[in-house]
């Protein structure tokens, strides 16, 4: 994720890359006798990158490189570099097409290149294979950020390296702080990258192709009666988020609008023209069959309303957005759900945060303590947003002055909503808030101006989520 977010601030992958070479192989000159043999096994990803550029540290040693499949394989194409330099520099290397062709020419050290932390599930083959002739090699092993065959999170899920010491990058993975011989090198990431938001966030999502209709969420959307327009926009978000189905619950008296405009919302009214205390129950009923609610959209401020939101808060228990209006509900509520809130300014200071101030680290402690003290997630709005969860807070700064306009809070609650579906509720934040920023600036290049209105937002929305479409 970081080095993403890394690249996005200008300090490129090539950069980084060069750094997690050198830092590897500082390691192997730390724990090698002088003359030894080096084998650096490289898989064609940019773990394989990594000890591609290793090799050009250590070119007082017996060394050969190993790339696992065919050079047009390779994915980034600053590893594809790398090991262009390594042919034209005339270095010792081998291309295993298959595990049958792989023989280790008895190494004092192996380099392990292989498999990286995007691995998801077993190991296949022919990586099986290398993974087993290495370990069985009388030789010491020093893996490239994660040893292959880890889950980054789980640790050895099997078929795994069995590793003598490790080079991680950056940061501690969960899945390797049990190990004993663990190097974390510094590789110059700036500490910008942790806290900006940027296209790294957006790893997390994934659509596999073996899913059916709700798999990626239902979400319900409560909202509307004295203003329309932001139950709509709100549930037209949560689809171009990604969720599968959104259910708008609205006052019967708006209802036919809503779904007259537009065939992809289902509309489910309830009787009136606005929220009530006795609309709560029934509500109560649905939402708990639905995997997400967003509450708060048009709701209006009467007393009533936010005695029915309060009630509602007091009796669901599961993932819920609290957007606009009903966010006047949720400090005198005690609630067991899952929380998500989504104000501005003027509304996170009447919750209890206190004034924005104009420091960044000022905002980002005021964020952090109230969303601590409230147990929930904090989407503070502005024109630099701040997310927490009260342990890791996030600044996003995608976005521009023409998204003022009405409706964008309504389109973010709703992505929010669509991402809380199959992200944890940190994680469904921060992407929604880079997302929904994103597409607005998007929409103001697209019109060569400013004079955007919400709708331009949401269409850009699938494309913004993209992790390649920088």
């Amino acid at each position: 994720m970081v080095d993403l977010n890394a690249a996005s601030l200008g300090v490129s992958q090539k950069q980084l890359m060069e750094s997690s070479g050198n830092a590897v192989a500082r390691v192997v000159r730390n724990v090698s006798q002088e003359g030894s043999k080096i084998a650096i096994v490289c898989g064609r990803g940019n773990n394989g990158g990594d000890a591609f550029v290793s090799a050009r540290f250590l070119d007082d040693f017996d060394v050969e490189i190993y790339l696992i499949g065919r050079p047009e394989s390779i994915i980034s194409s600053v590893a594809r570099e790398n090991w262009d330099v390594l042919q034209t520099c005339e270095y010792v290397t081998h291309v295993v097409r298959d595990s049958s062709d792989f023989e280790l020419n008895d190494p004092d050290i192996i380099i392990d290149g292989l498999l990286g932390t995007g691995i998801n599930g077993i190991v296949r083959e022919p990586d099986r294979s290398i993974i087993e002739i290495m370990n069985n090699a009388n030789a010491v092993i020093i893996s490239v950020d994660i040893p292959s065959g880890f889950d980054s999170d789980k640790g050895d899920i099997g078929d795994s390296i069995k590793s003598d010491y490790i080079v991680t990058f950056h940061d501690m993975k969960p899945g390797i702080r049990k190990h004993k011989n663990v190097i974390v090198a510094d590789i110059g990431i700036p500490k910008a990258a942790n806290i900006f938001v940027g296209p790294g966030d957006l790893l997390p999502l994934n659509r596999p192709g073996d899913k059916r209709k709700g798999d990626f969420g239902k979400v319900m959307v409560i909202g509307g009666g004295p203003y329309t327009g932001a139950p709509l926009l709100c549930s037209l978000g949560v689809l171009r988020s990604g969720a599968d189905l959104v259910y708008t619950a609205v006052p019967s008296s708006v209802s036919s609008e809503i779904q007259g405009y537009s065939p992809d919302i289902i509309v489910e009214p309830f009787e009136g023209d606005m929220l009530l205390p006795e609309h709560v129950d029934s509500l109560v009923k649905i939402a708990r069959t639905r995997d997400v609610v967003v509450i708060g959209p048009g709701l209006g401020d009467e007393i009533r309303t936010l005695e029915a939101v309060k009630i509602f808060l007091e009796s669901y228990e599961g993932k819920i957005v609290i957007d606009a209006d009903a966010l006047k509900a949720v400090k005198e509520v005690k609630s067991n759900a899952e929380i998500i809130c989504t104000p501005h300014k003027k509304e996170f200071a009447s919750m209890g945060g206190g004034k924005i101030k104009d420091g960044l680290s000022e905002k980002m402690g005021l964020v952090e303590k109230l969303a601590k003290k409230m147990d929930v997630v904090l989407l503070v709005k502005g024109d630099q947003d701040i997310i927490s969860n009260g342990e890791i807070t996030r600044v996003n700064r995608t976005g521009n002055p023409g998204m003022t306009v009405g409706g964008t809070g309504d389109i973010l609650a709703g992505v929010v909503g669509g991402l809380f579906c199959t992200q944890d509720s940190i994680t469904a934040s921060t992407i929604a808030a880079y997302v929904v920023g994103k597409s607005g600036d998007i929409a103001v290049k697209e019109k060569g101006g400013f004079g955007i209105i919400s709708s331009d937002i949401l269409q850009h929305i699938p494309r913004s989520l993209g992790v390649n479409n920088e």
